[in-house]
């Protein structure tokens, strides 16, 4: 059954509908998902899929109606196919992380392409996942609830701030200060820089960090690692270099002395 469910994607017709109630509702909390999808018989699958878990899903067939949702009502989540009639995906994930109200949205892209530079561009956007048609659904609602666990677990206790010079960073308040300038970060860049924060000092490895932060998603590489640091570190302006790159080993952020 799983098998022919992964196999569906590749020309899905009506039995579309034949596989909806093979995953079971075991997501534990509710998310507000923007299902972005034109493929009617595929959007009503992976809608139904995501409802049976226990998410809220608005569906948009387009990108002018995905961007109207998403400001009328900002969702955790976004399944987004790059393939739209109106508007490229990826233009669409660039304005929903532009945008101040959205840009903490999580964002996974759907596509039939699988080149690697068609991923690095993604998540060069601000993507947080990436996933090839075909997929199944069962993997489909996994990754989401992956993508929607990271950063989430809140602390039990209120939180010193870190700071490193010009930066400070604010677990219980998911903020990101440089200069006392707020800097927007999406929740996986968010992830990212604390983690390598509260280790200061210590060099991690690529492969650490994708155990760590990405929590080894088996579509991630290491090229992801590099991608998402070079996007951090714009972001992060004059606080950037920081994050330091150890040639043929992965990243350490400065020692605290060295980062006034």
């Amino acid at each position: 059954m799983w098998r022919d469910s992964q196999a569906l994607f590749a020309g899905l017709g009506t039995q579309g509908t034949c596989v909806a109630n093979l995953v079971p509702a075991t997501v534990a909390a509710v998310a507000k998902i923007l299902l972005v999808e034109d493929e009617a018989d595929l959007r009503d699958l992976v809608g139904y899929n995501l409802r049976a878990a226990g998410h809220e899903v608005t569906e948009a067939a387009t990108a002018t109606e995905a961007l109207a949702h998403s400001r009328r009502s900002p969702p955790d989540l976004v399944l987004l196919d790059l393939m739209l009639p109106d508007l490229p995906g990826t233009e669409v994930c660039r304005r929903i992380k532009a945008d101040p109200q959205t840009a903490a949205t999580r964002v996974i892209m759907l596509t039939a392409r699988n080149e690697e530079i068609d991923r690095v561009v993604g998540f060069e956007l601000g993507a947080d996942d990436y996933i090839s048609k075909p997929f199944s659904v069962r993997e489909l609602v996994l990754r989401v609830g992956a993508v929607l666990r990271r950063g989430q677990s809140a602390p039990t206790v209120e939180e010193t701030p870190l700071q490193a010079g010009l930066l400070t960073v604010d677990r219980s308040k998911h903020r990101v200060m440089v200069e006392e300038e707020e800097v927007v970060l999406t929740a996986l860049e968010f992830k990212l820089l604390f983690t390598l924060l509260s280790r200061r000092g210590r060099v991690q490895s690529r492969e650490r960090l994708l155990e760590d932060v990405w929590e080894m998603n088996p579509d991630v590489t290491t090229r992801t690692v590099d991608t998402h640091v070079k996007r951090l570190r714009e972001k992060l302006g004059v606080a950037g270099p920081y994050v330091e790159t150890i040639r043929g080993v992965g990243y350490r952020f400065k020692e605290e002395e060295e980062s006034a």
